[in-house]
This record gives C-alpha cells, structure tokens and sequence, in this order.
C-alpha cells in the first residue's frame, strides 16, 4: 500500500478565522499542528509534501518539501490537490494516488491511506474521501494523479472552485471513521478550538 500513494498537507489557506497566519505552525503540545501532521501521515505513504504559498522556508521544521499552487488567486484546496498531483509525477511516478489531508487536523486516523485505496477499489471508485459523523470530509481525499489534466483545465478554464462540484464528475467512495472523544478530523478554524485541542491532548499525555 505504501508505495502506491504520495500525501500532500494542504496549508496554502488564508485562515481568516484565526486573525490570518499559518494555522498549520500553530503550537499543540509543545510540537507545530502540521509536525503532528506528518508524525502520523508519513509512515503511510511513500512521499510527503506540504502544500503552501510564500516563504517556504517557514516550514523547515515539518522537514518535508514545500510546493506552491501555480494556479493564481488563492483558489482553494482544489489547488493543492493539483499540486500534489504535479508534485506526485515528478518525485513518486510509481504512485497512481496521493492523499490530501488539511494542515490544521494532527488526529488524523493511522489507517487513513489503507481505508480509502481499499474502498476505491473494492466500489471501482475513482476516489474516495473520508467522512465521520454522518459528514463528508472532501479535503480528506485520495485522488488519481492520471486526473491531473482534468482537475487542471476544472480550475483553469472552468473556474470550478469547490471540491464538490468538481468531484461530481467521478464515482467517489465515501469511508466513514468513527468518533470518540473528539472527531479524528476535528480541525482548528479558531483560538477556541486550539484551546479544546490542548486540553484533550493534556489530559491525554
């Protein structure tokens, strides 16, 4: 399975919620939110790469390469997904998938990459994203590199934005990952969800 799939963080977005910055380099248990990203990510997949904008040496801690979109305009995680896809070609050409994965969720499942290749395939899906609670979580995805092309002229030419919308197009399977005390993909949008974080991973040390 490991040398199938690639994995891209995604933490090019504006994080307006949290006053701006980098939500991915927000501190949770003495480590950054994108190092315990990667801590549980990286025994996945055969290659990692963070997706962001600007300086990229700000991530030199996560100690994986750091690629930009070349789609102007801030247009959303569509744009990283592209990213990892043109990533994943040139440095994993073995690989037919990367997984996509937020860079403000560290709970991320340990089994995350072997549940949804298993259900693309079992459904003759060609992706699949995760889901808990009875809700999708289309960030949360893995997708064939061989759409490239497609995905690039959806964001180019068609100024197609949402995940959803362009995902329409394609069989999808959806896998579903049980809650306990928090969501396995509970992800930081404000300072209060960074505080509820720290509290559960404090109580759990």
């Amino acid at each position: 399975m490991i040398d199938q799939v690639a994995g891209v963080i995604l933490a090019g977005g504006l994080a307006r919620r949290m006053g701006g910055g980098d939500k991915a380099l927000l501190s949770l248990a003495g480590r950054s939110l994108v190092e315990h990203i990667v801590a549980r990510l990286r025994p996945q997949v055969v290659g990692l790469v963070l997706n962001a904008n600007g300086e990229p040496r700000r991530f030199a801690a996560a100690g994986v390469p750091v690629v930009p979109d070349d789609v102007p305009g801030f247009p959303g995680p569509l744009a990283g997904i592209l990213a990892g896809m043109e990533w994943a070609v040139a440095a994993a050409p073995a690989c037919p998938w990367i997984v996509s994965v937020p860079g403000d969720a560290p709970l991320l499942p340990l089994d995350l990459v072997s549940r949804l290749v298993a259900a693309a395939v079992e459904q003759g899906a060609e992706m699949a994203c995760a889901a808990s609670d009875g809700q999708n979580h289309p960030v949360v995805g893995l997708w064939p590199v061989g759409l490239a092309g497609e995905l690039r002229h959806a964001l180019v030419d068609e100024d197609i934005r949402r995940i959803d919308r362009w995902t329409a197009r394609y069989r999808t399977a959806v896998v579903e990952w049980p809650v306990g005390e928090l969501d396995p993909f509970y992800n930081v949008n404000t300072p209060e969800d960074l505080a509820r974080l720290e509290g559960m991973v404090t109580r759990h040390a």
